[in-house]
């Protein structure tokens, strides 16, 4: 398929069983429209697909500053291949979950159009991991159908969110602020209540 983004032109190549193998999905569109990406940016795309979000990034940026990642092999493949057929092959292209295998955290902006059609335990992990692979000032951007769960879930985890809607789907934009107070712990280093006072008991001070 091509694609012509802000006067780029993308030539994306796609398994049939991708999402949008055949032309550029409306949502990450709308999101593109939605996000400034400057010189200076390091940019991830996070579960990236065919590569149109981090390849286009890289036209703008330059590939060292560009990172993709997915939970698909053959989604993985195909943006390496993508990226080599559109003069930015130095991407830097992961395959894992959420951000496995991923070992930056100094990111200024992290795009993802999320599987949304699915429960809400992806989502949850690209938030919550969001926040701390990115560098005070960053920004999580992400396009979905889905308002409210998203609206809710950014807001209490950056401090708030700026949300718009275009040709029907919803872009939000949610910045790590240097001032929020209760910054969300990183997943593994969360313990159950019960296990705090268990181990509260066993270790009093």
């Amino acid at each position: 398929m091509n694609a012509v983004i802000n006067g780029i032109t993308l030539t994306l190549d796609a398994h049939p069983d991708m999402f949008s193998p055949n032309s550029p999905d409306t949502g990450t569109l709308a999101m593109l429209s939605s996000v400034e990406i400057n010189k200076g940016d390091k940019l991830l795309d996070l579960g990236c697909g065919s590569g149109i979000v981090g390849i286009y990034a890289a036209k703008l940026i330059g590939a060292e500053n560009v990172v993709m990642t997915d939970s698909s092999e053959t989604a993985a493949e195909f943006a390496e291949k993508n990226a080599e057929k559109n003069g930015v092959g130095g991407i830097k292209i992961y395959c894992g979950s959420a951000y496995e295998k991923v070992t930056e955290s100094d990111f200024t902006l992290i795009l993802s159009n999320p599987p949304y059609h699915t429960d809400f335990s992806v989502a949850k992990a690209f938030i919550e991991g969001g926040y701390h692979r990115l560098i005070y000032g960053g920004k999580m951007v992400m396009v979905t159908k889905r308002a409210d769960w998203y609206k809710n879930k950014l807001t209490s985890v950056f401090g708030g969110v700026k949300v718009t809607e275009l040709n029907g789907y919803f872009v939000f934009v949610a910045e790590k602020r240097v001032q929020r107070k209760n910054p969300p712990q990183k997943e593994k280093n969360k313990l159950s209540k019960k296990l705090l006072r268990k181990y509260s008991k066993s270790n009093p001070h």
